[in-house]
C-alpha cells in the first residue's frame, strides 16, 4: 500500500488544482526493474526452474542485497541483470531500457578476482577505460584517483600474484569503479576473504558508495553482511527462486552489529533464510534417496 501524500500536496500522477503553480511530478523510473522474470536451465535431459516470477524494483542510488541459501538463484538473477544470461521469460530493465546484453551502464564484480595476471595493478584498473577509448591523460587521472581511494597507490606496479586476496579484490573493485557505471553488480565479492579483511572492504565499499549515487545489487549468503550493507534485503526462496520477503533496513550508518536492533533484524532474517535452507536440505535428501533406488524396484 502506498503512503498517503503529505497534506496540501497532490499525489504523484494527480494534477493539482486548476490555475495552481504546482505540477504533478512524473513517476520516478527505477534504476533496475524485474517483471515476472523466469529462468529455466536444461540439465541432464530435464528442466530446472532457477527463477520463477521475480518482480523487483531497485531505486537509483539504493543498496540492495540478495540473500538466500545456495540454489536460490541469487547469482542467476544477477547474471541476468548484467546481461550475461537473459531470462527465459519476463523482462529486465535498466534505466527504463530492456536488458538484452551486457552494457556499460552495469558493471560486475565477481567473487573470483578476474584480474589479468600479466598486467600490473595500474594496467588492470586502466583496462576498462582503454576499451572505452578514453584519452591517455584522462585514464591516468582516473586510475590515480581510484588507486588512492582504495589505498593501492603503493602497489600500482605489482602483479596480482604478489597481492593478498583482499588487495586483489580492491583492484577488481577499482577497475569496475573506474569505468563509472551507474549500476554496480556484486556477486559475493568478499565471500573468500577472512573476517577482518571482509569488514574492512565492506566499510570501503560503503564509503565509496555513499558519495557516488551509484545503485548497488549485492549477492550474499551472509545474514550479518546483508544487514551491515543494505538499504533493503531481498530474501529469496530455494529453487525455484522467488522473492520470499523484502526487509527494509532502517538502521543508521555506521551500523553496530552488537546493537539490540541489529540483532533483532538478524533474528528475523535468520528465520526466513533457515526455512529455505531446510527446504534445500530436504530436497537434497530426497534426491539422494531416489538415486539409491535401483531402476528395477
Amino acid at each position: 500500500m502506498s503512503p498517503a501524500p503529505a497534506a496540501g500536496r497532490p499525489a504523484a500522477g494527480v494534477a493539482g488544482p486548476p490555475g495552481g503553480s504546482a505540477a504533478a511530478e512524473p513517476p520516478v523510473e527505477p534504476a533496475l526493474r524485474a517483471e515476472a522474470v523466469r529462468k529455466v536451465f536444461t540439465a541432464g535431459g530435464r528442466e530446472v526452474v532457477a527463477l520463477d516470477g521475480i518482480d523487483l524494483d531497485v531505486a537509483s542510488g539504493e543498496f540492495v542485497c540478495l540473500l538466500g541459501p545456495s540454489g536460490c538463484g541469487k547469482s542467476t538473477l544477477l547474471n541476468a541483470v548484467a546481461g550475461f544470461s537473459p531470462p527465459t521469460s519476463g523482462r529486465l530493465l535498466a534505466g527504463g531500457r530492456e536488458v538484452t546484453a551486457p552494457g556499460p551502464d552495469r558493471a560486475m564484480v565477481f567473487q573470483e578476482y578476474a584480474l589479468f595476471p600479466w598486467m600490473t595493478v595500474e594496467r588492470n584498473v586502466a583496462f576498462g577505460l582503454e576499451m572505452k577509448g578514453v584519452g591517455r591523460d584522462q585514464i591516468r587521472r582516473t586510475v590515480d584517483g581510484w588507486l588512492e581511494k582504495l589505498h593501492l597507490q603503493d602497489f600500482r606496479d605489482r602483479y596480482p600474484k604478489d597481492l593478498s586476496g583482499g588487495m586483489r579484490q580492491r583492484v577488481a573493485i577499482a577497475r569496475v569503479l573506474a569505468i563509472d557505471a551507474p549500476v554496480l553488480l556484486m556477486d559475493e565479492p568478499f565471500g573468500a576473504l577472512d573476517a577482518l579483511t571482509r569488514r574492512n572492504l565492506q566499510d570501503e565499499l560503503l564509503r565509496i558508495w555513499g558519495g557516488s549515487g551509484k545503485t548497488v545489487v549485492f549477492v550474499t549468503h551472509g545474514i550479518e553482511e546483508s544487514i551491515y550493507l543494505a538499504d533493503r534485503v531481498v530474501v529469496m526462496t530455494y529453487r525455484p527462486g522467488t522473492v520470499k520477503r523484502i526487509v527494509p533496513v532502517a538502521l543508521p550508518r555506521p551500523r553496530d552489529p552488537s546493537s539490540a536492533a541489529f540483532n533483532e533484524l538478524k533474528k528475523e532474517l535468520s528465520s526466513l533464510v533457515m526455512e529455505e535452507q531446510a527446504r534445500h536440505e530436504r530436497d537434497e535428501m530426497g534426491a539422494g534417496r531416489a538415486a539409491t533406488v535401483s531402476p528395477g524396484r
